[in-house]
């Protein structure tokens, strides 16, 4: 297994991990994870040490359900040696709209924050991610692959599926945001849980729902360029998810009464 190096104090004893777990801290990292156990060690150390150079303190939860693959072991196992990983487990897959809203709810970060796994969106991006719900004041940051500076690497078929999802979500929903579904989103802690229970999505849509419902309450959003690149096989069902998506949008028009 590897190790975060360096960058993570090991605990010194159990009772000394539960009170930093239940401390307040600057920022929450949440990583929904299903059979991700060849990458998770290495995705751990890679943010913990992007947090370490912004200077803040922080906790990384791996919101980790369904796992068949030793994901759920590995994730104990970093949640016991370090005080501030979190581990949250469930017997079945909830969907990643839900695992966020678990983890938000029982996070203790004043500045909260998801990302895929995977880390396809380059993980150099996060300073500015944060710096736009703290410095800036901006009630949500997300990233985004659509925007003229952006760099993101996909195949033909889902840039244009992404494309169409896109339009479809800005001409039904009123949006002005170019990438709605971008894995790299940061919020206000005040903001988005009073927005966690208004939303229905409990999967992939979760990101649109939230970006709509932010909008309509007249929160600031900003898009940031990044970098993103596919590194890995997509847990996303190309057609199937793109119609159950479209399907959600239409329904989200129909209750908002757009």
């Amino acid at each position: 297994m590897v190790q975060p190096m360096g960058v993570l104090e090991t605990q010194n004893t159990s009772n000394n991990s539960i009170n930093n777990k239940q401390m307040q801290v600057d920022v929450t990292v949440v990583l929904p994870a299903i059979n991700e156990a060849d990458i998770i060690d290495q995705t751990v150390d890679t943010i913990s040490r992007e947090l370490k150079t912004y200077g803040c303190t922080y906790e990384i939860i791996l919101a980790e359900d369904g796992s068949t693959d030793g994901t759920d072991k590995k994730a104990a196992e970093l949640s016991e040696n370090f005080p501030n990983i979190r581990h949250i487990h469930g017997e079945k897959r909830l969907g990643r709209g839900r695992a966020l809203k678990n983890s938000f709810k029982q996070s203790n970060g004043n500045i909260l924050i998801y990302m895929d796994v995977d880390l396809a969106t380059d993980i150099k991006y996060l300073n500015q991610l944060i710096d736009a719900v703290t410095i800036e004041d901006y009630q949500l940051a997300t990233g985004s692959r659509r925007l003229s500076q952006s760099k993101a690497k996909r195949t033909f078929t889902r840039n244009i599926a992404s494309k169409v999802y896109n339009s479809m979500v800005r001409f039904f929903l009123r949006s002005n945001i170019k990438d709605h579904q971008c894995g790299f989103k940061a919020f206000q802690r005040e903001t988005v849980l009073p927005l966690l229970d208004e939303v229905e999505a409990n999967h992939w849509f979760w990101d649109t729902e939230i970006i709509i419902r932010a909008q309509r309450k007249g929160y600031k959003i900003k898009e940031i360029p990044v970098e993103w690149r596919g590194t890995r096989e997509t847990k996303v069902k190309l057609f199937s998810d793109s119609f159950d998506m479209a399907r959600q949008v239409l329904a989200l028009w129909r209750r908002l009464n757009f």
